[in-house]
Order: C-alpha cells, then structure tokens, then sequence
C-alpha cells in the first residue's frame, strides 16, 4: 500500500487484530460461526500482510501469486458455500476482491497507486464494499442481554459484526488506494 506509512501501520493492525479476534471465534461451539470465522481470518491476516506500506516492505512480483491461488481457492470455497445460503456470497465478493489486488500487483509492481487497476471494476467494488460498510454499521445496535451466562469471546455477534464491519473498511481503504 502506499502513501503514509501511519495510516498503512493503522490499517495493518486494524486487519491483523480483526484475523486475531476470528481465530478466537473459531473456538465457538456453534459450527457454522467457527467456519465463516476461519474464512474472515484468512481475510484479516491476508489484508493485513498486503497493507504493509511500500516503504517498508515492497514483495517481489512473483510474491502475489501465491495471494491469487489462496484468495481464489477462498473465493471456491466460497462460492460453494453459498449453495447453502446467500450470506456467504459476501466472502465470494471479498475473496474476489482480494484476487484482483494481488492481480493488479503482480501486473504492475511497483505502481500500485492511482489508477493501477481497472477502473469500472475497482469503482463497482468500492461501490459494493462502501455500501457494506454503511449497512453494517447501520446494524451494529446493541444486541438485547439475554438472563443466563454471558456468552464468550467467541460467541458474541456484535463483535462479530465490528469484525466485519473492519474489514469491510479496511476493503474501501485499499481499493481507494489501488
């Protein structure tokens, strides 16, 4: 990512944190939630790495290939979830998103800013992941306490929700600087 490394460093650990609090939503005794939070790990950690600022580290070219096979088997298993409901398209659109980065990168290295990418195409997912953002944070309104123990970590959904919510940032962020 380039620009200032301040606000680079601010995102990385948005997105490093966000990958750190789903692994401990993995631990959830409810299944499906441990699944969709090891996908949104990938997602943090996978954000995380590739917004390092360039003026510290700048990975070779070949370096993004390895992103495009991962973020793109990611996208599968995505899309085959998604036989099982509509919710997971979103990972499908992120996954994607995240392919056409390391894509762009590893077409242009070393110019990464101001018109790298297509612009229809980085613009339809800016639009899409700003519109996320707006509504997932519309939704983060307290959930009502239930009587009985207080969930866990890993079984809270509002944090769950401000999980999502940053990464869907941090999406507009990077593709805002593509």
């Amino acid at each position: 990512m380039h620009g200032p490394a301040s606000p680079g460093w601010l995102l990385v650990a948005l997105c490093a944190a966000t990958g750190a609090y789903c692994l401990l939503r993995m631990r959830s005794s409810v299944e499906e939630q441990r699944r969709a939070a090891g996908g949104e790990a990938l997602m943090g950690f996978g954000m995380a790495a590739m917004a390092v600022p360039s003026a510290v580290f700048t990975p070779p070219g070949w370096a993004w290939i390895p992103y495009t096979a991962v973020f793109g088997a990611a996208g599968v298993r995505a899309l085959w979830a998604a036989r099982s409901g509509a919710h997971h398209l979103h990972h499908l659109v992120g996954a994607a998103a995240m392919v056409y980065m390391a894509v762009v990168m590893t077409v242009s290295p070393g110019h990464h800013h101001g018109g790298a990418g297509i612009p229809l195409l980085t613009g339809a997912l800016l639009l899409y992941f700003t519109v996320y953002v707006l509504a997932s944070g519309a939704r983060l309104v307290p959930v009502a306490a239930t009587a009985g123990a207080a969930p866990r970590w890993g079984d809270r959904p509002e944090l769950a929700r401000a999980c999502r919510l940053s990464m869907g940032i941090g999406m507009v962020a990077m593709l805002l600087a593509l």
